[in-house]
Parts: structure tokens; sequence; C-alpha cells
């Protein structure tokens, strides 16, 4: 694939690192010490004034619209330099949001600082990379939507916001017909979300093990670790909690009851990096976070087609070269990991100590209305959003519950205090229709498609094997002190996303050889349960 082999690509910001950033509690606030600038940028000259200290300040993150989710219709020649931009634009809103978060002295001083140094400066950025966008897409005989122009703006979102939006209400949609998971325990992960209790309100700034507060919890502190989240307002006892998980849908006679179980281990070799080969192809840290990976062992953002079928697997089966990865989760402890001094990890906001699940179970399963068409070789889909902060729940896709309370209990945008005895377990159902043509599409989503609430695909679509995923893990216990959360936990993202629990999401690309995906599917329709 032409998309997968242009040049090396760097992100902007990655070209010159000036240091490590530095955090540490005080003043109320985070302190980022010796930020990092591009190579043709001075720490005074790209955004305006210098880049040390923070205290609280009314605007707490970065909103700027997803222009990739706009982008449904790029020609495959153009495709390469079109990811390639969005993930400059992706750099573009990291270098913004640590600004503010760097500025928070200046912001005190200044109402208008934020929009003329930050906000403004921003803007003007991103129509250059707008611009280069059209021009891509044009060269190559296409067409960009009308309100690409009218993407450029970022607003700021205050604080208050973000720490209201996760107690209550309901947590996403439909999105996971999860035909169910063995285990006993595994029911229906689909279906929406009640997100649970709202912690009387506690709204306050999230605290490490040792005591510190990452915020103002009285003001607009944004709490955690490193000083992006999370907040106690992202956590719930799961046993307040009312059940919340939808019925199955009913079978037809002609439905597909099998199931195939792969088993490619926990990534116990460590085996990570910040990229997304699906998203940014031939980007470094195109990802800004980290993600765990299993099953094919060479999976990075300069892999291609033809090195994905060199790669090994982690796989029992090793016809299983399929490639599953998500990002982690980090207890927010106090201690750091290998990456605090890198990019995707403490430089941009994910610290603390990396978990390995203990569990990683992977099955696919088949359609409640018929039977399933075998996945196509390279077929990549992404479920959930990073983005669901600044984008809203439209593709939110997480499901965080305990062990216990799976059948009953699954929250989309509250992590779950479990009780002594239960252990964490985060779930995916990816979606299950194929559009029978591309194995991708330009904004990695219309291509495949859920099955509605009776399990039926969309029309011109065809039911595939459904990827199911389930990882448990043993989470020491957070705790709500006085309005800020003490022992946190949160899935690695985006650090303008304030490590939201409904950022949560997976990605797969199939890969597989010696007829294994026309395997998959036989077990699936003729109700036979295979590994």
């Amino acid at each position: 694939m032409g998309r997968n082999t242009r040049k090396r690509r760097m992100p902007l910001a990655t070209k010159v690192i000036a240091g490590a950033a530095a955090l540490a509690l005080g003043g109320g606030g985070l302190v980022w010490a010796n930020y990092y600038a591009s190579a043709h940028e001075s720490k005074n000259d790209a955004w305006g004034g210098n880049r040390t200290k923070a205290v609280n300040a009314q605007v707490v993150t970065i909103k700027c619209p997803d222009v990739g989710q706009q982008l449904t219709a790029v020609p495959e020649q153009a495709r390469g330099e079109v990811d390639g931009e969005l993930a400059t634009l992706d750099q573009q809103i990291t270098e913004a949001y640590q600004r503010l978060a760097t500025t928070r002295d200046a912001q005190a001083r200044d109402a208008s600082f934020v929009q003329n140094a930050i906000l403004g400066p921003l803007k003007d950025r991103r129509k250059v990379i707008l611009d280069r966008i059209k021009l891509e897409i044009n060269r190559a005989g296409g067409q960009t939507p009308g309100n690409l122009d009218g993407m450029a703006p970022c607003t700021g979102t205050p604080a208050e916001q973000n720490q209201t939006d996760a107690g209550g209400g309901e947590g996403g949609q439909d999105n996971g017909q999860n035909d169910g998971q063995d285990n006993g325990q595994q029911g229906d992960n689909g279906g929406q979300n009640d997100g649970g209790q709202d912690n009387g309100g506690q709204q306050g700034g999230g605290q490490n093990d040792g005591g510190q507060q990452g915020g103002d919890n009285g003001q607009q502190g944004i709490g955690g670790q490193a000083g992006n989240g999370p907040v106690a307002a992202d956590f719930v006892d799961i046993t307040t909690v009312q059940p919340n998980v939808k019925a199955k849908p009913r079978k037809s006679r002609n439905a597909s009851n099998g199931t195939f179980t792969t088993r490619c281990g926990v990534n116990a070799n460590g085996n990570h990096n910040t990229d997304n080969v699906i998203v940014a192809p031939g980007v470094a840290n195109g990802a800004h976070h980290l993600h765990d990976y299993v099953g094919n062992q060479k999976i990075d953002a300069f892999a291609s087609n033809d090195t994905f079928l060199q790669g090994g697997t982690s796989c029992q089966n090793k016809n299983d070269l399929s490639s599953y990865y998500w990002p982690v989760v980090r207890v927010q402890d106090g201690s750091q990991d290998f990456d605090q001094d890198a990019d995707g990890g403490g430089k941009e906001g994910n610290v603390g100590r990396i978990l390995k699940p203990l569990q990683a179970q992977i099955k696919y399963v088949g359609s409640p209305t018929g039977k399933v068409v075998a996945m196509p070789q390279f077929l990549r889909i992404i479920t959930g959003d990073a983005k669901t902060t600044t984008n809203g729940l439209a593709n939110a896709n997480a499901h965080w519950s305990c062990t216990g309370f799976e059948n009953k209990v699954q929250l989309t945008e509250q992590y779950p205090i479990c009780p002594e005895g239960s252990k964490m377990v985060r779930t995916f159902a990816f979606q299950s229709c194929w559009d029978g043509q591309n194995t991708d599409s330009a904004n990695h989503r219309t291509h495949i498609a859920f099955a509605d609430e009776r399990g039926t695909c969309p029309s011109g679509f065809k039911a595939i094997p459904q990827l199911t995923m389930r990882l448990v893990y043993d989470v020491p216990r957070p705790a709500i002190e006085n309005g800020a959360v003490k022992n946190a936990y949160a899935v690695d993202g985006f650090p303008e996303q304030l490590h939201k629990a409904a950022t949560d999401h997976d990605d797969f690309i199939n890969i597989t050889t010696g007829g294994l995906a026309n395997k998959i599917a036989g077990c699936l329709n003729s109700g036979r349960n295979c590994k």
C-alpha cells in the first residue's frame, strides 16, 4: 500500500527536544520545566511568552474540530500525505495544550492571554495545514468538505464543564452489540451505559498516593499526577450504580452461534510504542500515548501490509498474525515508568506505573440475524474514540466494569471503583458490519459499521465475525477524600483529553495465514466453539 511506504515522518514538535518535562507539584498547580519546541521555534517565539510555571486558570483544555472524521472521501493516492497532515494537527493541539498548562500565571494576570497567545496562533497554524490538506486532495482529483476552513478555530473549555460532564447521565450510545463472552460473568457489553453516580458532586483535583494534589480543588484544578486528570468525578463506586446492561438481541434461526477464541497473551514481553499505523502511518508518536500490543510483533508507524506478514505473533495459533493493540492503563500513585521522559509518556502527561493485564481474552462471535462472511485480509478497525472529551460521545464505545458486575453494570464515562476482591475489567465489542469493498477508509470509520439493536447490519453492509476483547486488571482501589481522588488509575490518551474514561478505544488489523479467516467464519456459522 502506497500510504505506508512514504518517507519517515516526524511530528513537527519532536524534531528538536529541548529537554524532558519535569513534573512537580507546588503552589496549587503543576510545574512543567524545559518544555520542548520545534526546530524552527524558540521557547519564546512560537506562542509568545515563556513556558515555565502553571497555576490554576479557568480554561483547562482545548477543543478543536476533529478534521479527520470529516474527511470521508480522500482519494487513495492522497491518503498518505493527508494522514501525515492530520498527525501534524494533532501535534499542534498537543503543543497548544502544553502551552496552556504551562502559562497559568500569565493567564491569571491577563484575561485575554489564552485567546491572544494560544488559541489565535493555533488557528493560524491549523489554517496552514488545512490548506495543505485541500491541496493534496484537489491534486488527486478529490473534493474537500465545504466547511474545512471553518475547522481552523479552536476553543478553550472551562474547568466546570470538564468536571461535571463525567457524572450522571447516560454514558454513550448502543455501540457494542456484544454477543457474549465466556467466563461465566460476561454478558452483553453493548447498550447504553448509565455512567453511574456523580460522587456526591465531588469534582476536585486528583491526588497521587503521596498526597500531592494536582489542582486547586475549590477552583479550576483538573487533577491527576501530571495535572491533566483524572478527577474525583471520573470515578464511581460500582456498587452504587443501577443495572444498565441491555438484553442481547434475539437470535434468528439462521444466526451464526459459534465462537472462535485466540490466545495471544497479555503483552508480558512489554511490546509498546506510541505510534498508530492505522491513523498516522509513517508518523512517529502519532498516537501521543502508549499502546500494549499482542498478536503481531512488528507493528509500528512504519510497518506496511508487506511487513505485517513477516511480523511473527504472540498468539498460540501461529496463523493469527493479526495486531491487537490498546492504550495502556496506569496507576497514578506517584511512581513513574520507563517512558517518564519520553514522547507519548511523561512528556505528554501520561504518567504513573503501567499496569499489565492479568487476562486478555480475545474472541470472535457471530451475528444474531444470519451467517457471517470472512474478514478480508488487512482489514483495519478502530473502535471507540480517543477524543471524546472534545468530540463528544457519538463514537464512544468504552466499557468499564468489575468482575462480578459485568452482566449488570457497564460504564462509559466513569472508571469503576471495584469492591474488595473484585478486579477492574475493560471490554470492547468491535464493529461487525463491513461495506464489502474496503479494508480502510479515509476517516477509518465509514468502511465498517455497528449492527443495530436487533443485530442487523446497515443496507449494503455484510456481517463479519465480531471481535470482542476483555482485559482484566488488578487495580489498587482508588479513594475519594475531601473531593479529590487518591490512587487514581487512568487510560493513556492525548494530553488535552484529560484521561477521561470515555476516551478508551481499541485497534485491530486483520492479518491471517493458512486459511484462518475462513476457518473463523466457518466455526461461527456452524455453531462450533473453536480455538
